[in-house]
């Protein structure tokens, strides 16, 4: 259950990432300009997009969540993402339609981002509320379930990279790879057909909230910011490595797009080992500790990392790995953690909300912050303090005593969830 309840979070970070894999092929066929820089600026600002109208998603979809249920949102929600992946594969490019085809493309990244902001939520609620005692692990499965769906989306780069010409790939390879998106989200919904409601939800017996999102920004606001700080890191590394990284391999410090798919698969299986470790863990000693850690070292590495990625001074799929086992101890915990903010009743909402304000604040404007910044410093290790200054903001904000932020009568999955 918990499994096929993450098929449409798989689905949002596969499209998300294949956005990011053929940024460039898209530049050129929706936002043609004499700077490719520029064009790829605008790019980014599509993907920049779909992430502003996540909150708006986030709202409704979990406020339908916390009032008629987890199952029909899910089911919902996968139709109309999967339609609009689809949608983008197929979409005309702008020798064809003018600018009508960038508008297209935008309207259909505001659909996606309207979707998505319940998709990794609801399934959060879901695994929580399905295996409350071992919410730690049950997190970290969702998230490894995530991580699959990026997975795929550099299998299918490396495949486009390794069969089809530049030529080739950049007319029609960028295509596939939505197709193969909207093929999973075709599976994903007949699996959610046959998924039960939440075992929680349904014991509430129809004892519901009226007002979900009302109620939570009226009783659980200290909890919603303290959520969203605490998630911080997690949403600005993920923006930088699955939003930036992919273009800025290849792009600015021309590494062999195979060589970068390599390295991108093996951070992806290392750091999906690592957060299911960390999940466990985090449900025997205080995931706030081990959050914490993988923080103090991203402070400390994230420069030297990025020194070396421009140096080519290291092995690629090596400092990858690496990169994978620091964040793994962060990226196992947050999801747990986050849900231990909100009761039953407002869950989804809370969730939701904390994680798209924090996803638009940091995530969303990782790669334009990330590129706009190389332009204007010079260097190409500069992408390096965004990620530091979000695991300062997450450092900070899980030193505070954030206990005293979390809803009085939040039912904790487990006393060490802190």
């Amino acid at each position: 259950m918990i499994l096929i309840a993450s098929l449409g979070g798989s689905l949002e970070f596969y499209d998300f990432v294949v956005y990011g894999f053929f940024a460039h092929y898209i530049a050129a066929r929706f936002f043609p300009a004499s700077d490719s820089l520029i064009s790829m600026l605008l790019t980014f600002s599509v993907l920049a997009i779909g992430y502003v109208i996540r909150p708006l998603g986030g709202i409704v979809l979990s406020s339908l969540g916390d009032r008629i249920g987890r199952r029909p949102v899910f089911i919902a929600s996968i139709v109309v993402m999967t339609a609009a992946t689809i949608s983008i594969g197929l979409l005309p490019d702008y020798a064809s339609w003018g600018v009508a085809a960038p508008i297209a493309l935008i309207t259909l990244r505001v659909v996606q981002g309207f979707c998505v902001g319940g998709e990794l939520p609801g399934a959060i609620t879901y695994a929580v509320e399905a295996a409350p005692r071992r919410a730690g692990l049950a997190g970290g499965i969702i998230i490894c379930a995530v991580n699959t769906g990026v997975l795929l989306a550099t299998f299918v780069n490396l495949a486009v990279q390794s069969t089809l010409s530049p030529a080739n790939a950049a007319a029609y390879g960028w295509r596939i790879a939505f197709l193969v998106g909207g093929l999973c989200g075709v599976v994903s919904y007949l699996l959610r057909r046959k998924l039960d409601e939440s075992p929680e939800f349904a014991k509430m017996h129809g004892a519901v909230v009226k007002q979900p999102f009302r109620e939570t920004l009226r009783h659980h606001r200290a909890a919603v910011v303290a959520g969203a700080l605490s998630i911080a890191v997690m949403a600005g590394f993920n923006g930088i490595m699955y939003g930036h990284m992919p273009a800025y391999l290849v792009q600015t410090l021309h590494y062999d797009p195979r060589d970068a798919a390599i390295a991108q698969n093996a951070y992806l299986i290392v750091s999906s080992i690592g957060l299911l470790a960390a999940g466990w863990a985090g449900d025997f000693v205080p995931r706030r500790h081990l959050l914490r850690l993988s923080c103090v070292l991203l402070v400390a590495l994230s420069y030297p990392f990025y020194v070396a990625l421009v140096a080519h001074s290291m092995n690629l799929t090596a400092l990858f790995v690496l990169a994978a086992l620091v964040f793994s101890l962060a990226s196992g915990t947050w999801a747990s953690l986050l849900a231990d903010f909100f009761p039953v009743q407002v869950r989804f909402s809370g969730i939701a909300l904390a994680y798209n304000v924090s996803v638009v604040v940091f995530s969303g404007f990782a790669a334009l912050f990330a590129s706009t910044v190389i332009r204007v410093t010079g260097s190409a290790a500069s992408p390096a303090w965004y990620v530091i200054g979000c695991s300062l903001v997450t450092l900070v904000a899980s030193l505070v005593q954030y206990r005293s932020w979390r809803a009085p009568h939040a039912q904790t999955t487990l006393k060490h969830s802190g």
